[in-house]
């Protein structure tokens, strides 16, 4: 599917010279990501304290909010259309207009950023929420494979990976070192995020060391070889949602809006014998679609990788190869430090935007992945203003 928005860099926009068709990111609040968290499947309890945080950081109230979009799974929680009732957390009335997608929030945020781009309404909340706890993650994702002849089989999730990273490694890709460096750097970077399921490393006196070494990480046993626990995003219950706004509605709510000048979503076939699996190229297509072909300027870049192999291939696949001293990826920590799923991806975008809106980078980009084995992907480029 082509984005409805080129991906032509904007000039300086101002109250003045932007447009209804400008659409940006202008809020975005997360759950605390945790193991488990002692709560219903709907999302209900970890959705209403991030609305309301919402609310309160715009200066806004339910009402000013002209379309609803959410993503979640069934799946997940055991029962057809449970996601009807995470609406519990915006209330009954008065009437909303609401959508869903069996997806990654990250999704959500796509469909309300066509509803904006249509001029139906100038504002739009996107979220995603996952309780993984709730049942028994690896099988559940098993159902994500080919329904004939791989889903029946109820291949381990983990077992997917490290087959995917096999391959990786025996071609020549890359090393276990610069594996176990992805996982360091994320726990290291983790620290700074409150968000953060956990960070640092715990050695075998049960002490917590901030500053987590590579070489610590490859002392530690395999779990599903070639990975090792570091190199799988942790289990993880939570939350996110981002509020987007268009034209002059955008700079009414926040300073700086982060404009989605890309955006864009492929899909690679569902057949894992019928594609290169050391390769992304539904994420090289959405890349180079959303940037236009023009990484420049792009100094964070937070990727969607539960797998720390799977960052490497993201990084090659979207031009972001060598660039780890120039972009700042995943700064936040990443899914390595909090994966909670059908919101992971959509925290990637929403942090990606909240560098742009407080000032620290001019050009980012929020990546999002859904299917075994980064089969579909998503891209979208923020820009502040100029």
């Amino acid at each position: 599917m082509t984005s409805p928005q080129t991906a032509a860099r904007p000039g300086a926009l101002t109250p003045e010279t932007v447009t209804d068709d400008d659409v940006a990111v202008v809020g975005f609040c997360q759950s605390p990501s945790v193991r488990r968290s002692y709560s219903t499947t709907n999302g209900t309890e970890m959705l209403v304290p991030i609305f309301q945080q919402l609310y309160k950081d715009l200066g806004i109230t339910r009402r000013d909010i002209g379309f609803w979009c959410s993503g979640s799974s069934d799946y997940m929680s055991g029962r057809a259309f449970s996601f009807i009732s995470s609406v519990d957390a915006i209330g009954a009335v008065p009437p909303i207009d609401e959508s869903h997608v069996e997806m990654d929030g990250a999704w959500a945020m796509y469909e309300a950023y066509v509803k904006l781009k249509t001029g139906e309404t100038d504002t739009a909340l996107a979220y995603g929420f996952g309780k993984s706890s709730a049942g028994n993650l690896r099988r559940t994702l098993a159902l994500q494979t080919d329904p004939y002849v791989v889903a029946p089989l109820w291949p381990d999730s983990l077992a997917l990976a490290g087959m995917q990273a096999r391959l990786c490694l025996d071609a020549g890709l890359w090393d276990e070192a610069a594996m176990a460096e992805v996982a360091a750097r994320s726990r290291r970077d983790a620290a700074g995020n409150p968000a953060a399921q956990f960070s640092g490393f715990r050695g075998a006196d049960g002490n917590v060391a901030k500053d987590v070494t590579a070489e610590q990480l490859l002392a530690q046993p395999m779990l599903a070889d070639p990975l090792r626990r570091h190199d799988i995003a942790p289990v993880t219950d939570g939350a996110a949602a981002i509020i987007l706004a268009s034209g002059r509605r955008a700079f009414e709510l926040c300073d700086n809006p982060a404009w989605i000048t890309g955006f864009e979503h492929i899909i690679d076939s569902a057949e894992l014998g019928g594609r290169d699996l050391t390769t992304a190229p539904s994420a090289a297509t959405a890349g180079e679609h959303a940037t236009g072909g023009d990484t420049a300027g792009i100094t964070v870049a937070e990727l969607h990788a539960p797998f720390t192999h799977q960052e490497l291939i993201l990084r090659s696949a979207l031009g972001l190869t060598g660039s780890a001293d120039t972009i700042a990826i995943n700064p936040s920590g990443g899914p390595l430090t909090g994966n909670p799923m059908f919101a992971a991806g959509l925290q990637r975008i929403g942090n990606a935007a909240r560098t742009v809106i407080d000032g620290g980078a001019e050009r980012a980009l929020g990546h999002a992945t859904s299917g075994p084995l980064l089969q579909q992907n998503l891209v979208c480029v923020l820009d502040g203003r100029r």
